[in-house]
């Protein structure tokens, strides 16, 4: 997304947007003893349908037994790497309270999204967690500076597409593999090749090839299977059209 197109979003849309294009953070928590130390710590992140930020996190980790005696957390999303002027990026603080989720669509919407997580997500002393957001702050830049609440952040849920959402992007890697590669090579201008889907919401869809991920919007919000399948084909017919140019 253009600096021009951010700039355009409410400040609650800048945040879940940035949220959605980053599979990573830094996690605080408050350490645990009632010192008041707070203790910052790099996880991996998914964000659930509406946003919502998920985790996987190890029962041995100093920041799971931070949580577990006190549930309040901030993750920092850092859109601000590679700039050449850090300052002028945005970067969000989400604060919420953290529990322990036993879903397997929020599992596998996480595991997707790193799926070189599936050989210890099965483990015993690993597990899911959801981030209840609360607020967040947002700095995107100078003077661009807000405090956001919950409603204003998180998109409304379209529970047939959450349903829907494996099958698609199951879909779109075994049988339209060419159109993952043009959403990232032609319309993200991303390089390398083997680019494929690992999730879809109501405004867009999630990519990845190794380490890299990326994101792709949708031109409208979609709600369920079919209005997702037309907003795939449109941005296929988008990249076919502009290659050929």
């Amino acid at each position: 997304m253009s600096d021009a197109e951010t700039r355009a979003l409410s400040p609650g849309a800048q945040i879940r947007s940035l949220m959605r294009s980053l599979d990573r953070a830094t996690l605080s928590t408050g350490m645990a003893g009632g010192d008041g130390w707070p203790y910052g710590s790099l996880v991996m992140v998914a964000v659930d349908q509406d946003g919502s930020p998920l985790l996987l996190l190890s029962d041995l980790a100093e920041h799971t037994t931070n949580l577990k005696a006190d549930p309040r957390v901030c993750l920092l999303f850092d859109g601000t790497v590679g700039l050449e002027e850090p300052l002028t990026g945005a970067r969000a603080s989400v604060l919420g309270r953290i529990e322990k989720v036993a879903e397997d669509r929020l599992a596998e919407r996480y595991l997707r999204r790193h799926p070189s997580a599936r050989m210890f997500a099965g483990f015993k002393d690993f597990s899911f967690y959801r981030v209840a957001v609360e607020r967040a702050h947002i700095v995107a830049g100078f003077g661009r500076i807000h405090w956001v609440q919950a409603a204003d952040i998180l998109s409304e849920r379209a529970p047939e597409l959450e349903q829907a959402e494996a099958g698609i992007v199951a879909h779109m890697n075994e049988d339209h593999a060419d159109a993952n590669q043009l959403y990232a090579s032609v319309l993200l201008g991303r390089d390398g090749d083997g680019w494929e889907m690992t999730g879809c919401d109501t405004e867009g869809c999630d990519l990845r090839l190794g380490g890299a991920v990326a994101r792709l919007d949708f031109d409208a919000p979609v709600g369920d299977a079919e209005e997702t399948r037309r907003a795939l084909v449109a941005l296929v017919q988008r990249a076919r059209q502009s290659a050929a140019d």
